[in-house]
């Protein structure tokens, strides 16, 4: 019988949660992504922060990886901090740019989403937009909104037609990373999506498929590690 793919996704660390009679220091990762991965046939490892030197051997034991949503990104490309930015979170930041280092290393398939997306493209040398109107639905509230494919994208062979996404965040992708192209944008120009050519099998997406039901991006990833683990162990 055929092992479903290890899907590794990133996490929050918060210092204070609350369920039951508890409240303590928790990693978290919305219900969404799980769902969404095992919707895909994907099997779920959540992976909390760590230290950033142990992310080769953390990715090296998953098939594919996600970089889930969260905070803003830290300014680390030679840009003021905006003062509309949130707080930061650099133990997260080293940990998950760590991560994604090694899933290209280790060519290893990575979906990026939202801070994701947005940190893969830093990864890799781009620069962000510090502060964007317009793509919430408004304070812990998605929004919904059109994004376009590029055609011949690997984007768009998992979601060939414009489709609306749910959407929150207020960065977006400014220059782009070494190796990167773009692969959807929404109507005012966004970059909504970006992904490298060839192998490893690499997108960001700016939106949150994890609050939809459309599984099409999750699956595309899906399939990309299963091929990737019949590949090793054959």
């Amino acid at each position: 019988m055929d092992v479903p793919p290890l899907i590794g996704v990133s996490t929050y660390l918060e210092d204070e949660a609350g369920w039951g009679v508890w409240t303590m220091p928790a990693a978290l990762l919305p219900a969404g992504y799980p769902a969404l991965v095992r919707a895909a046939g994907g099997l779920v490892a959540m992976l909390p922060p760590d230290a950033p030197e142990r992310a080769g051997a953390v990715v090296a034991r998953v098939d594919g990886l996600v970089i889930a949503g969260g905070p803003d990104v830290e300014a680390r490309y030679g840009a003021e901090r905006d003062p509309r930015t949130g707080p930061p979170a650099p133990a997260r930041d080293a940990w998950e740019l760590a991560l994604i280092d090694a899933a290209l290393s280790l060519g290893t398939p990575l979906l990026g989403i939202c801070r994701g997306m947005q940190l893969l493209n830093v990864a890799l040398g781009g620069t962000l937009v510090q502060h964007l109107d317009g793509h919430t639905g408004g304070t812990g509230v998605f929004g919904s909104h059109s994004v376009k494919p590029v055609p011949g994208s690997r984007y768009a062979a998992a979601v060939p037609e414009e489709s609306a996404v749910p959407a929150y965040h207020h960065q977006c992708v400014d220059e782009l990373g070494r190796g990167l192209s773009v692969s959807a944008q929404a109507d005012d120009g966004t970059v909504e999506a970006i992904e490298t050519a060839g192998e490893p099998w690499v997108l960001g997406v700016q939106w949150h498929p994890e609050m939809g039901e459309d599984t099409r991006v999750m699956r595309a990833l899906v399939e990309a590690a299963a091929t990737r683990g019949r590949r090793w162990s054959g």
